[in-house]
């Protein structure tokens, strides 16, 4: 039997079911993903990480999402006082999202990031919110893509294209880069659909921890082989990074599939704009060496635009 929502978390549903509330998680959830680029740059500078030592860097992220796994189940049980059992018919469905939403997805991202600029990768890892609200519109019948939340979407995507101008954009096409990047934001967009559906039947927290779990220790399998002695050697100041972006990574996308569970999967995909955005500044604030730029405000106007036109709603 699957693990239902407990009558006890109903008092959450008034903040997950709230539209303005959603908005407050949904964007917090962006900029927590937001402050995983400046947390693992400076992360990969401390461990001594090559760019190109794919082992450590799958088995890093293989920690760091074991460990918000684990975060995940001890907030489950000792805080919510809930069950992480799931059913044997649930749990082939929860390895095919762990798959998708940790290993596919970072794999497809870390991959394709090391063959590709930066710009073409910020605007590329975009798409999975296009897909999710493509998806969405043949998935659910409740959530069709209309002229407004394609207004928004282009508003979004542009702001994003304006935050990373200036960097080298070519039109080069290769598959281990961009294809990789536009592979990833499809597997992430699955992973959502996915994640959605098993959470009306599981505790989101439930589907978060085990999904984290399956993805991550798939992560190490794949990258022990490869990974050269004292390649992760952890200094105080790592463990703290290491700590925090299991954190992050906990709280996201626990939050998120909450109210994944009460809304739409195409309206609240929108506010992942925010998490290049707010990564870019929190970049510009953290990593020595970047400051913020007009581009930045700018970017920052055109996302607001986007979730302004997304969530209106006419009175009548």
């Amino acid at each position: 039997m699957s693990t239902i929502l407990p009558s006890k978390d109903h008092r959450f549903k008034h903040y997950l079911t709230n539209k303005y509330w959603v908005i407050v998680i949904a964007l917090l959830c962006a900029v927590l993903w937001g402050s995983a680029f400046p947390v693992l740059k400076v992360s990969y500078l401390e461990l001594g990480i090559a760019a190109n030592d794919r082992s450590a860097i799958i088995v890093f992220a293989g920690i760091r999402f074991f460990l918000a796994a684990i975060l995940i189940f001890l907030l489950t049980v000792v805080g919510f006082r809930q069950s992480p059992k799931v059913g044997l018919n649930i749990l082939p469905q929860l390895l095919l999202l762990g798959i998708l939403q940790i290993s596919l997805q970072y794999f497809f991202f870390y991959n394709g990031l090391a063959h590709t600029s930066g710009m073409k990768a910020a605007i590329l890892s975009s798409a999975s919110t296009f897909f999710v609200v493509v998806l969405a519109h043949f998935v659910y019948r409740d959530d069709p893509l209309d002229f407004r939340k394609t207004l928004g979407l282009i508003a979004g995507l542009m702001g994003i294209i304006v935050i990373n101008s200036g960097q080298d954009f070519t039109l080069d096409f290769s598959w281990l880069g961009e294809g990789f990047m536009i592979l990833s934001g499809l597997v992430s967009a699955l992973g959502t659909i996915l994640a959605k559906r098993i959470s009306k039947e599981v505790h989101p927290f439930v589907v978060t921890a085990w999904q984290m779990l399956l993805g991550s220790l798939l992560l190490v399998v794949v990258g022990l082989p490869g990974l050269k002695p004292h390649a992760l050697v952890f200094s105080n100041k790592a463990v703290i990074l290491l700590v925090y972006s299991a954190f992050l990574s906990a709280a996201a996308f626990s939050l998120w599939y909450a109210i994944l569970k009460y809304n739409k999967a195409g309206e609240i995909s929108v506010y992942k704009f925010m998490t290049p955005v707010s990564g870019a500044i929190l970049s510009a604030l953290l990593i020595p060496g970047e400051g913020l730029t007009v581009n930045m405000f700018m970017a920052l106007a055109l996302v607001a635009l986007g979730l302004i036109i997304v969530n209106y709603q006419r009175r009548v």
